[in-house]
């Protein structure tokens, strides 16, 4: 009887008789098995380091700044870019409040603009720029349009920065 049980068993889960009942669950690669909800893809480069690896000399040499990145924030209707100043002379243009910056998204055209808060004012910093300070510049994305593997171009006045990978 405990035979027969055993069998049924295997025959359920898949396991066969040379495999034995030690092991009820099989063992499956990681690229064929299904993720689960919540688990992160196995890793590989993310296509924003690879932007990085091909445009950042450019802007380090001729705007003054780091590009870290674009990613969502505030649940996705936000969108954060951040840049650390390495040259306060060159990287002046993106902290001055006189000129608004946008976020295009590059599928469906969409410019993105700066919220402005009625006691805060405008989300980003206008403070002169510091030498290895990150800054940061906040865009609504409203109804959440622009989505993390989204191409975006980010326009600071005459600074334009196209193909950014939002992370």
């Amino acid at each position: 009887m405990k035979l027969l049980v055993g069998l049924l068993a295997c025959a359920l889960l898949g396991v066969s008789a040379a495999d034995g009942l030690a092991s009820p669950r099989q063992v499956v690669p990681a690229q064929a098995r299904k993720r689960q909800p919540g688990e992160k893809p196995a890793s590989k480069p993310k296509a924003s380091a690879a932007w990085h690896a091909r445009h950042g000399l450019f802007y380090q040499r001729n705007w003054g700044v780091d590009i870290i990145g674009i990613r969502p924030v505030a649940s996705g209707y936000m969108l954060r870019f951040d840049y650390r100043v390495l040259d306060p002379v060159r990287a002046a243009p993106l902290n001055d409040h006189k000129v608004k910056p946008y976020v295009i998204d590059e599928a469906t055209r969409t410019a993105l603009a700066v919220p402005a808060m009625e006691n805060v004012g405008e989300l980003r910093q206008v403070a002169p720029p510091q030498v290895n300070r990150i800054y940061f510049i906040l865009f609504g994305n409203p109804g959440r349009l622009v989505k993390p593997g989204n191409r975006v171009t980010l326009v600071v006045g005459e600074l334009r920065i196209e193909g950014l990978i939002v992370d």
